[in-house]
């Protein structure tokens, strides 16, 4: 499929999880009228540091994004917008198309494997997961909880936006094969003293 992309610095989406943004370069007002006529996603995608992705804009472009559903925008005087998106699907970049004035890509769905271990592995794995983010963050603890989706994909986004972690380690996570890989490696992230031991 053909899609829009919105490079974000250091920025990773999952699915389910709401992103507010600025859109004020000609470029992505471009791309955000055409969304809004289509109705159709966009993908957000990360844009890496120059020095850990290379030299050029391409180069530094993540190979793998979510889909970006618009929930709300609101046009200001001045030509510029103020949008609420929600994560979808993922996706991984097959090949740039340059012929817009925003970036654009070829990209192909990428939804997460099977795990042969099953819906409990998973439901177990986000259990402890959620313990560990209380653990973790003592103080919110019972807004935290109150918060917290049942679903263990919309779980294991919960935690990414709330644990430590470095945009790279933020893209890792997105690309594992797996939900229940993306559960562990959450829980990898969270440090020693506060993850619960199975």
């Amino acid at each position: 499929m053909s899609l829009p992309l919105f490079p974000l610095p250091n920025t990773v989406l999952f699915p389910g999880q709401v992103l507010p943004l600025y859109v004020f370069e000609p470029r992505y007002r471009e791309l955000l009228a055409r969304v809004q006529a289509s109705g159709e996603p966009f993908g957000v995608v990360r844009l890496q540091p120059r020095l850990e992705g290379g030299t050029t804009l391409l180069d530094r472009i993540g190979r793998v994004g979510t889909l970006a559903h618009l929930l709300e925008a609101e046009t200001h005087e001045d030509g510029t917008s103020s949008i609420l998106v929600v994560g979808g699907e993922r996706f991984r970049v097959r090949e740039f198309d340059p012929t817009h004035a925003y970036l654009s890509a070829e990209v192909d769905l990428w939804p997460l494997d099977p795990d042969p271990r099953g819906t409990p592995a998973e439901e177990a794995t986000a259990r402890l997961l959620l313990s560990d983010l209380l653990r973790l963050h003592p103080a919110e603890a019972e807004q935290l909880r109150a918060g917290a989706p049942e679903a263990p994909l919309l779980l294991a986004s919960y935690a990414a936006a709330l644990l430590p972690l470095e945009a790279g380690e933020r893209e890792e996570a997105l690309r594992a094969p797996t939900l229940l890989h993306r559960l562990d490696r959450l829980r990898a992230s969270v440090p020693l003293g506060a993850r619960e031991l199975n």
